[in-house]
Parts: structure tokens; C-alpha cells; sequence
């Protein structure tokens, strides 16, 4: 058994610890910041009713992360958490239940920001909720969970995360009642494996990127990016069931190692009313040229599109020709860029100021893309695939007014 002043007191950073027991920690931190130790070190104090953070045994308790599995693989059964910092008789987990017991009878729930109506019903005296930034349903998840949190003294939240400015990042920095830490990767450095910050701080630091991910800070929209956070959260929007026309643009990367460009693909389709609409981003990395024409040609089937179109100044006719090795029958528009990245983009960014641009759900890689790109053809210091991707499908339907919509029969 644990003693009443268990390991995490002397273990634990200054920046780890807090004695004031607000009901809303805040805490960010860059990736390996020990900010799931955190939680979950939280998490098995409470339960257990151990300083720093509980006098007496806290349950039940919500555990709420992007996904039921990201609630299992990371904050449970992850190498940081509650079942690793777990020094006594380790917790049983049963999935059919998704629930969490301890030995004495304490249980932990979890929860997916994927379903913030599960949410409904039940109620909590505390919640660790892991990597709010990248939750679905942010802002929906976060008030429901608050309407259960009822029982007890003193009901409390710990919410662990590498910050982006989302919605519900904002809110939570402007509140004055919610406690705020910030800890950085290089805090952890001693519990890091050798040579991992000399590597990304050659390759990121500086960066926006780096700045968020490593710094744990909330970086905001570049001053002159194009685009601008604020303006791309009003034009979210229900697709409408009849589009005219629908095309899939790619942009390929040169290779397809870890440390390649990603590859980028965005479907977009025009309403009846001349509206374009940004409809889905199945861009990723590393992307082998099967791979990605795989997903090219699926998607090409699934939103029944009108052509592919293909930038090529990598590539040239082998772009076209992997994309027909997986479906000979596919439409495809190979296109040469003859412009800069910041050129092209312009015109497409024009139509987002017009309001003729809706984007139908949330692309969050996607708009940080645009929100950080920069007048030398960069976003977060990286090629911006995504976006030109998006560029190329918006200015196919939009811009060059080439082609024509597939004939569909009815049946």
C-alpha cells in the first residue's frame, strides 16, 4: 500500500504538482512534457485520497479523451499511464463496461469526444480530460461533462493537452477561474530518449510548430496568412444532398519515406448556387504511391466525383499512370504548376473573402494549414500539401471552368 505521501511527491515536478485544488487545471504542455504523467498521477491520487491532490478517496471519475481507444491506449494503458503510474494493486479494466476499478471500489468511466451525448446521465465528482485541443466535439463534450460533474466537496477537472486555438482552448485561456500551466518538452528532457530534443529543436524550434508542440504554447493566426481561424468557424455547413459537381485533387509527394511531404488529398464539389464545398481531407503521411492512389480512387468512388485531379511537376505522366494502375476507368486531369504556391493560392483565398467557399465539417490539419501559411509558400515550416491540394480542387471547379460533370443514370 501507498503511504500518505506517495512516490509523485518526490518524483514530480514543481510544474506537475498543485496544492490549491482549483476545479479547472488547464495544463499544456509539448509532446513528452509529462503531461499524461500528470493526469494520471492525479487520477490514482484521488482515488486512493493521497496528497498532493486529495485529503480523502474521490469516485467516480470520468476519463474523456478524442476516442474511447485513446482513452485506453494512452491514459490507462499508455507508458504514461494510470496503470503504469499505478504502484500497488493495478486497477481492472473491463471494456465491455468501459470502466475502470480500483480494489477499494473506486471506478473511473470513459468517454469519447466522439459522443458527447453519453455524457448525459451520468455524474462525477472529477475528470482527466486528455488532449482537448484535438476533440471532435470540443465545445458539446466539455458541457455536457460539466453538467455531471455534482458529487462531492469539491468536483474538479485536470484537462491535459498540446494546444491549438480551437474553440474551446479560447474559452478556457479567457476564464479567469480556470488555473493555467504550461510545461515543455525540454522539462522532461532526463526521462527522453537521448538525441530526440537536439533532433526537433534543429528541425522545429522556432517554428509555429515547434512553438506549440514542444513550448506548449497557443499559437494564433499569422498576421498575414490568408486565411484566418475566426472566418473559417463561420462558414461550417451541412452539405447539401445535390452537388453539380464533385472533383478529388492530389498532391503527391516526390517520395514516400517518414520524413517525406505528406500527401495531399481534398475533395471538394459546387451547389446549385455557385457555392463551392470543401467536403472532406484524406491527406497523410508516409505515402507510398499505391497507397495513396488507393485512397485517391476510393474516395473517387465513394463521393461518386466527376474527375481527379492530379498536380504532376514531380512526377509527370507516372502520377496519372499509378492512379490507373488501381482503376483504369477514373477520369484524371494531370495540372502543372506554373505559379508559386502563394500565387495560386490567392485567387481560391479571394473566394473564401466572397463567402462562396463552405466547408462541410471540420478539417483540423487541414485549417491549420491555411491559417499558418506563409508568403514563401510554407505552413508550420513545411510544404503545405493540404492546401494545395484544396487550391487545385477549388480552382478545377471554380477558376479554370474546365470539364463537365459525370453523367449519373437513374435507376
Amino acid at each position: 500500500m501507498l503511504g500518505s505521501t506517495p512516490e509523485w511527491m518526490l518524483n514530480g515536478r514543481t510544474n506537475q504538482i498543485r496544492f490549491d485544488h482549483p476545479m479547472t487545471w488547464l495544463v499544456m504542455g509539448g509532446r513528452g512534457s509529462g503531461k499524461t504523467r500528470l493526469g494520471a498521477e492525479w487520477v490514482n491520487c484521488l482515488v486512493h485520497g493521497l496528497a498532493p491532490f486529495a485529503a480523502n478517496p474521490i469516485s467516480p471519475i470520468a476519463l474523456v479523451g478524442e476516442t474511447i481507444a485513446d482513452v485506453r491506449d494512452v491514459m490507462i494503458e499508455g507508458p504514461a499511464g494510470i496503470k503504469a503510474s499505478t504502484r500497488h494493486k493495478r486497477p481492472r479494466f473491463y471494456s465491455s463496461k468501459r470502466q475502470l476499478v480500483w480494489e477499494g471500489g473506486q471506478v473511473a468511466q470513459l468517454f469519447s469526444s466522439e459522443d458527447p451525448d453519453s455524457l448525459r446521465g451520468p455524474q462525477f465528482a472529477a475528470a482527466w480530460c486528455d488532449e482537448i485541443a484535438k476533440w471532435k466535439h470540443g465545445i458539446e463534450t466539455w458541457d455536457m461533462l460539466q453538467f455531471g460533474l455534482r458529487l462531492g466537496d469539491h468536483p474538479r477537472i485536470v484537462a491535459t493537452t498540446t494546444p491549438k486555438p480551437v474553440a474551446l482552448m479560447k474559452r478556457l485561456l479567457a476564464d479567469r477561474e480556470v488555473a493555467q500551466t504550461i510545461m515543455r518538452t525540454s522539462d522532461n528532457a532526463e526521462h527522453l530518449a537521448p538525441g530526440f530534443l537536439k533532433t526537433v529543436n534543429a528541425q522545429y524550434g522556432g517554428t509555429r510548430l515547434g512553438r506549440q508542440e514542444l513550448d506548449g504554447e497557443l499559437v494564433e493566426d499569422r498576421q498575414d496568412a490568408l486565411w484566418k481561424r475566426a472566418d473559417i468557424e463561420k462558414i461550417q455547413g451541412i452539405r447539401p444532398e445535390k452537388l453539380n459537381r464533385i472533383v478529388i485533387a492530389v498532391d503527391p509527394p516526390a517520395t514516400s519515406t517518414k520524413r517525406s511531404d505528406a500527401c495531399g488529398i481534398v475533395a471538394a464539389g459546387l451547389d446549385d448556387d455557385g457555392t463551392g464545398w470543401v467536403l472532406a481531407d484524406r491527406s497523410f503521411r508516409p505515402a507510398p504511391p499505391r497507397r495513396w492512389a488507393e485512397r485517391v480512387v476510393s474516395l473517387y468512388h465513394l463521393l461518386e466525383a466527376d474527375r481527379i485531379v492530379v498536380e504532376a511537376n514531380q512526377g509527370g505522366d507516372m502520377v496519372e499512370a499509378v492512379i490507373r494502375q488501381v482503376d483504369p476507368n477514373v477520369p484524371v486531369r494531370s495540372v502543372h504548376a506554373t505559379r508559386g504556391k502563394w500565387a495560386r493560392a490567392e485567387p481560391v483565398a479571394a473566394l473564401y473573402e466572397q463567402g462562396r467557399i463552405r466547408h462541410a465539417g471540420r478539417f483540423p490539419e487541414l485549417e491549420d494549414e491555411l491559417c499558418d501559411f506563409s508568403v514563401e509558400g510554407l505552413s508550420g515550416g513545411r510544404s503545405p500539401d493540404r492546401l494545395d491540394a484544396l487550391v487545385w480542387a477549388l480552382s478545377e471547379l471554380m477558376l479554370t471552368g474546365r470539364g463537365a460533370p459525370r453523367i449519373r443514370t437513374l435507376t
